[in-house]
């Protein structure tokens, strides 16, 4: 029989540490992509609902990678 437990100092370890610059950064290129016109998101591959999508995912997102 196999028992599992969590930790406290297992969940520690599995965390990312991110600077918080870098979620700045990720916080205003979002915002960035979500007022690109149609013709530059088509520059850069992307539709306006994969842009809007992207955009509007939650800043903690970064997190879980």
């Amino acid at each position: 029989m196999t028992i599992l437990t969590h930790s406290r100092a297992g969940l520690r370890k599995s965390a990312r540490r991110v600077p918080l610059n870098d979620i700045l950064s990720l916080y205003r290129e979002r915002k960035a992509l979500a007022r690109l016109d149609d013709a530059a998101l088509a520059d850069i591959g992307l539709t306006r609902e994969e842009a809007m999508t992207e955009a509007n995912r939650p800043i903690w997102d970064i997190f879980v990678r």
